[in-house]
């Protein structure tokens, strides 16, 4: 469905393992609010991170549908994988769920996927990875989102993941200077396996990158996992 309501506003949800951020969009895409945000509840059940959604929601206004961005597997809005929040994810309906308690349409996808949609130039091969309590990443070609990429749980090196070894539990352990030696090695490795004309590193912890990036890489703010929203409405 493409709505062409010039006064359609999109609530735009990014659920991470450490913080909640909510922000409504107008029609095009900009920012109608202010982005908030809220630790994300502990432990991250579906039923507690509903209730601090809907209180977020209470200080953003009118809108009229909604678009959310999970940490994990998304298929037709049903969450298959949640390393990062509470076992009692897997299968359950988010995009239903959503629909239910704000009573208007919803749209779910891999947290990496929308922030990807909202950084990305659309043409050849472009990846993203965000960098925070995991190891998200997206892969586009021409636009077009290959969904659920989920890099993080791949191996990378010395026998781990590339969460395991880049994701904020690993970086507390190793420190900074470390965690960026770590992130150079990743990003050639990503460079050989993908051949991407262009990398975008995003997430809470993109601002820690203190590694001369490639000319084809670049940082991103991490506002773009909402402003990423809006794309999940054209169709």
């Amino acid at each position: 469905m493409t709505d062409t309501n010039a006064s359609t506003r999109t609530l735009s949800i990014d659920i991470g393992g450490s913080g909640i951020k909510v922000m409504v969009l107008d029609e095009t895409g900009n920012p109608l609010t202010e982005r908030i945000r809220l630790d994300t509840p502990q432990p991250p059940t579906p039923e507690a991170v509903m209730n601090t959604i809907a209180q977020l929601v209470t200080s953003v206004g009118e809108f009229d549908r909604i678009s959310a961005g999970f940490p994990g597997v998304v298929r037709a809005g049903v969450i298959e994988t949640a390393v990062n929040l509470h076992p009692d994810w897997v299968g359950y309906n988010l995009g239903t769920a959503l629909s239910k308690q704000f009573q208007k349409p919803a749209r779910v996808i891999n947290d990496a996927d929308m922030q990807g949609l909202g950084a990305i130039a659309g043409k050849g091969v472009e990846l993203v990875i965000t960098l925070g309590t995991g190891f998200g990443s997206a892969l586009f070609l021409d636009g077009k989102l290959v969904p659920n990429l989920e890099m993080g749980h791949h191996r990378f090196r010395k026998g781990e993941s590339y969460e395991e070894q880049l994701g904020r539990a690993a970086l507390e352990k190793v420190g900074e200077a470390k965690w960026n030696e770590r992130l150079a090695k990743a990003i050639a490795s990503l460079e050989h396996l993908f051949n991407y004309d262009y990398l975008y590193i995003g997430g809470g912890e993109a601002k820690l990158v203190k590694i001369k990036l490639p000319e084809n890489t670049k940082v991103i703010s991490n506002l773009n996992g909402l402003l990423g929203g809006i794309n999940l409405w054209k169709d």
